[in-house]
């Protein structure tokens, strides 16, 4: 048993960091409740589990529901752990069965769903309900492409008509509290899919209660529980009835050398939620957001906007705060577990898949000019301030599979060799199709597409001819991606698993839109090697075909890519955590702590 002392000084609030930490602290002690108040860049267009298709919405729904398996708090590299369940799973010799036991007693909270408006006990039909949700198309899934074809009769239980009363022979409850999942093949990542939000653990009687609404109305059994959501804000109180579970920091990965400032300490011993009331500000604008952060009285938390790293940052390597910033804030940089990609959807003519084979090459020859007209470094430069790691392909730098040595020939720019790769197409000014670009509404869309069109003007592509659409929301641009109505995606793609074959299955076959395959891209021996290793733990064979995969998808010029951003995360010194985006978005917010004159000197063993 390790023991450390945490002193943690009944200190004036004003100490805690300036102005801006007095004004948080006196906020809260004005209302007696520990308010801890986030920031996100976009605002979930969901709260429903089914459609948790981004970091947004999963930074709500993995604190106002429950999922059987999360992440370790503190470990770096991420590891998995249990969370609704009481263990890992029991695993049969041939890896197919699947035996996970869950913990007793744990309620989802009360709401008019139930009866008397008080929340029952959760059991293991109830994850059953939830998965089976994602194979039944009257509640518009987007995350089936998790489990398609891997679970014994669930793809079969949708073709006959998603009856939730059948029975699905290799997904069962056995009895209240324990599950078993039999697979077709084995599937190495299947726990990491049961901590995302598309695995959220849901009531029936919610969904059926609240029909429509119940996408903006979530009732689970999480640390939270949500009192009001718009387009601007979410608030979530604590749930009062989330079950005791004394946190082990030791056991979540504390690591003191590199985490003791965050003063997690403090935690150990103590059941979480730790705040009374959680704040998720939606502010979409960057200047807005550090304009809200730098007030002290407002947001707590956001990631440096990159206009503001000059302003704010001594040095970029490695990366240090001014030291007026040091004094005020915390904050850490860390390369992001994704990338940043442009694909052209094969689905659209202009540039994807033709049946003439003279047309079908003449198109890969256009969207291989384009590529060579791309400027990653122009783009790090100006809209990372060179903070960022640039790549070619589709497996990030973050995951163990990535292949430092592989060439960089397709995200090194050469207007010449775009030029004549256009020359060879035949393609000229007045034959080039209208190429529409797609965007959320802002500044910053705006000018990406501006500097795209810049770049493919200088080897020749009419300016008039290149189209930006513009999107209200960020949802809004996502479910034409789902519907596949842009013949062009850029986006961000952030991990849900620290394993390349979470990239790697954007552009698997069968997860064709509304799957996570925006690009509808269809190559046989691609989707082969995929399936391949798909049933493979990780060894040198499978990383081999990993990178077999991304050079297909590089000669193909199906997609410009990639790059990497690094991230510098920045909270009040008040605020006692250690934030994260990565992977399983918010996954840490049930942990956040504030410093408060209460903070008493504890002994913890």
């Amino acid at each position: 048993m390790r023991s450390i002392l945490v002193v943690i000084m009944a200190v004036a609030i004003g100490a805690c960091g300036g102005e801006g930490q007095q004004a948080t602290q006196a906020a809260a002690s004005t209302t007696g409740l520990k308010v801890y108040r986030h920031a996100m860049d976009q605002a979930p267009s969901t709260l429903d589990p089914v459609q948790a298709s981004n970091v947004y919405a999963n930074h709500v729904v993995v604190n106002a529901y429950d999922t059987l398996f999360s992440y370790k708090y503190l470990a770096r590299p991420y590891a998995l752990k249990p969370n609704l369940a009481v263990e890992m799973p029991e695993i049969s010799d041939d890896e197919l069965t699947y035996t996970i036991r869950i913990k007793q007693g744990v309620r989802f909270i009360d709401d008019p769903a139930f009866p008397d408006g008080k929340g029952r006990e959760l059991i293991a039909e109830d994850f059953i309900y939830s998965i089976k949700r994602q194979f039944d198309p009257s509640q518009l899934p987007v995350g089936t492409w998790f489990w398609i074809e891997r679970i014994v009769g669930l793809d079969a239980w949708k073709e006959a008509g998603s009856d939730y009363s059948i029975e699905v022979e290799g997904f069962r409850a056995l009895d209240d509290y324990t599950i078993r999942i039999q697979l077709k093949r084995p599937y190495p990542q299947l726990l990491d899919t049961l901590t995302t939000g598309y695995s959220a653990i849901v009531p029936r009687e919610a969904v059926e209660y609240y029909g429509k609404e119940f996408a903006s109305h979530p009732v689970g059994s999480g640390p939270f529980k949500v009192i009001e959501y718009d387009t601007a804000k979410i608030l979530f109180e604590r749930n009062e009835h989330y079950r005791q579970e004394p946190v082990d920091i030791w056991y979540e990965g504390y690591d003191p050398e590199t985490q003791a400032y965050t003063g997690v300490e403090v935690i150990h011993g103590r059941s979480p939620p730790f705040i009374d009331r959680l704040e998720i500000d939606f502010i979409g604008e960057d200047a807005a957001r550090w304009s809200s952060f730098t007030k002290g009285n407002e947001v707590q938390y956001t990631v440096l906007p990159n206009e503001q790293v000059d302003q704010v940052l001594a040095s970029k390597n490695p990366v240090t705060f001014k030291p007026e910033y040091a004094e005020k804030y915390h904050g850490y940089d860390v390369v992001e577990f994704g990338f940043v990609f442009n694909a052209f959807n094969m689905d659209h003519a202009e540039f994807g898949y033709r049946e003439d084979p003279v047309e079908n090459h003449r198109n890969k020859l256009l969207r291989c000019a384009l590529i060579k007209a791309w400027d990653w470094p122009a783009r790090s430069e100006s809209f990372y301030f060179g903070l960022a790691k640039i790549y070619p392909g589709i497996i990030p730098p973050a995951v163990p599979e990535f292949d430092p040595d592989m060439s960089r020939d397709s995200v090194t720019r050469d207007v010449v060799e775009a030029r004549r790769l256009l020359k060879e197409g035949g393609w000229t000014a007045e034959n080039l199709p209208v190429f529409i670009f797609g965007g959320a509404a802002g500044i910053k869309n705006r000018l990406f597409f501006e500097q795209a069109r810049s770049w493919f003007k200088e080897v020749g592509y009419p300016m008039e001819k290149m189209k930006l659409k513009q999107f209200a929301t960020f949802g809004d641009l996502s479910k034409a991606w789902r519907n596949s109505e842009l013949m062009y995606v850029s986006k961000g793609w952030g991990l849900d698993y620290p394993d390349a074959e979470n990239t790697l299955q954007l552009f698997y076959g069968p997860n064709k839109t509304p799957g996570s395959n925006d690009a509808n891209y269809l190559n046989p021996e691609y989707d082969a090697l995929y399936e391949k290793s798909s049933v493979m733990r990780s060894s040198p064979e499978r990383t081999r075909i990993y990178r077999e995969m991304n050079q297909m998808i590089v000669d193909d010029c199906v997609a410009h890519t990639g790059l990497s951003r690094t991230r510098i995360f920045m909270w009040h010194k008040d605020v006692i955590a250690l934030p994260d985006r990565q992977i399983v978005g918010g996954f840490f917010l049930k942990y956040v702590d504030l410093k408060t004159e209460d903070t008493i000197v504890e002994q913890i063993n």
